[in-house]
């Protein structure tokens, strides 16, 4: 039996182990910034699809890191794709894009084509990253990371780096503020601070998120923003002050997120977003690149994570004049913050 629910309480419950960004609060949360969220269900299998009014009363239909389904079950698969396609048209979409939690292989590209499904040239998500196992005790953790970054987590302790959890509104307030001078100095765009706020309220009420803020006589140096769901943690946000940074004060607050992961269940942590390049090209190319991904790069790979590399991002195409003029449109604004 097919089924669409405006809310999604139990899509956590069929897969205590999903993805965060399949979760009810996920859906909440991007319902709060111009999204309309649903779940889907076919049987055992769901979707949290994401929704993006689009002129005419047109939309997108967006799956984050989703769908929760056995991918090696075809009619399980078809069913629940047959479901979202239902909720697609309803909701007059143009095209349903997803983004799985999978990796990149062959067989997977294979199975999303055989369900009518192509590359898309547009991701909404990062497609690389680096994730690093929280297996075995703390010393372990520690020993699997570069020798460097091992030494400034503990440089930036002898240095009189503290790293601490967020206690109030003012921590945020630092945070946030954090993030804007981050983002004028490595040349990205941040959301306004309630979208910050607005994920850590929702997230940290649930257990699911914690707000790292590392500090020196008083003066917030890093804040790190995880969240944990399942056996899963990820490193969504993240910043750093201009001052005092040979304290190396975003690898300690770094550090004390892992940790916290790990004790509420973690047993590895994504640190969400790397160029999206091979392992030979990133090492060879990291120290002179600083566009795009590549500024993080070199304080990421210290951190011990093996490269992955997901399946990427497929488009359904509902209606496909209009789904050209959209691909088209998004290719026009890249070429316009490029040439900014």
């Amino acid at each position: 039996m097919l089924s669409v629910a405006t809310r999604s309480e139990e899509l956590a419950d069929a897969n205590r182990n999903g993805h965060i960004l399949q979760t009810e609060a996920w859906g909440q949360f991007k319902s709060s910034f111009g999204w309309r969220a649903e779940t889907v269900r076919a049987g055992e299998s769901a979707a949290l699809v994401l929704f993006r009014t689009l002129p005419l009363g047109l939309t997108l239909a967006y799956v984050p890191r989703g769908p929760q389904v056995d991918w090696n079950a075809p009619d399980q698969l078809q069913r629940l794709v047959a479901a979202v396609d239902g909720a697609g048209r309803a909701r007059h979409a143009i095209c349903l894009k997803l983004e799985p939690d999978l990796p990149d292989t062959p067989g997977y590209a294979q199975c999303l084509a055989g369900l009518g499904f192509r590359a898309s040239p547009h991701s909404v998500q990062p497609r690389r990253t680096l994730v690093v196992s929280l297996a075995g005790g703390e010393a372990e953790i520690l020993a699997r990371m570069k020798p460097k970054t091992r030494y400034n987590i503990g440089l930036a302790d002898k240095k009189g780096v503290s790293a601490r959890p967020a206690r109030g509104p003012e921590d945020m307030e630092r945070f946030t503020a954090l993030m804007a001078t981050t983002g004028a100095r490595d040349g990205f765009a941040v959301h306004a601070p309630d979208y910050y706020q607005k994920a850590y309220a929702l997230f940290q009420a649930r257990g699911w998120c914690e707000l790292f803020l590392a500090e020196y006589e008083g003066q917030v140096l890093a804040g790190v923003m995880v969240f944990a769901h399942g056996q899963g943690a990820w490193y969504f946000y993240g910043a750093s002050s201009d001052q005092e940074r040979n304290r190396m004060a975003p690898y300690l607050a770094q550090w004390e997120a892992m940790r916290w992961a790990k004790a509420n269940g973690a047993v590895s942590y994504d640190l969400w977003g790397v160029p999206d390049e091979d392992e030979a090209t990133l090492e060879a190319e990291f120290e002179a690149r600083h566009d795009g991904l590549w500024g993080v790069y070199r304080f990421k790979r210290g951190f011990g994570g093996q490269l992955a590399r997901s399946v990427g991002a497929w488009d359904r195409v509902y209606n496909p004049v209009l789904y050209q003029a959209y691909i088209g449109y998004l290719k026009l604004r890249r070429r316009e913050v490029r040439d900014e």
